[in-house]
């Protein structure tokens, strides 16, 4: 946001809300790049063979540590499938790995 702040030659002082400059530059909102990304990782993970370390289990959390008390954190996974669930986007289609980038591309404004 800095730089956008600079390229538009506004300061934070100037008081101008981030989803206007990002709408004056044309950039996409971050939460909407932040999905693209998690789900870029997601689609090379299915495209990794079965045996690889992503795909059988070796960098999964442990279960048996003790959590704090309260609402649980989300993971990785709870994510992605919220992300494909809000997205209408299948598992299947990241092993085809130029329709997944279409399916998960975000337009810039």
């Amino acid at each position: 946001m800095r730089m956008l702040r600079w390229f538009c030659g506004h300061t934070r002082r100037d008081r101008v809300r981030n989803e206007v400059i990002r709408d004056r530059v044309g950039v996409a909102p971050i939460e909407e790049k932040l999905t693209q990304h998690r789900l870029r990782w997601f689609g090379h993970v299915q495209r990794r063979p079965p045996e690889a370390p992503v795909r059988n289990g070796v960098l999964e959390r442990v279960d048996n540590v003790k959590r704090g008390r309260g609402r649980p954190k989300l993971t990785w996974d709870e994510f992605v499938k919220r992300d494909l669930k809000d997205w209408n986007i299948s598992k299947e289609i990241a092993l085809d790995r130029s329709a997944w980038r279409l399916a998960i591309n975000v337009l810039e404004p």
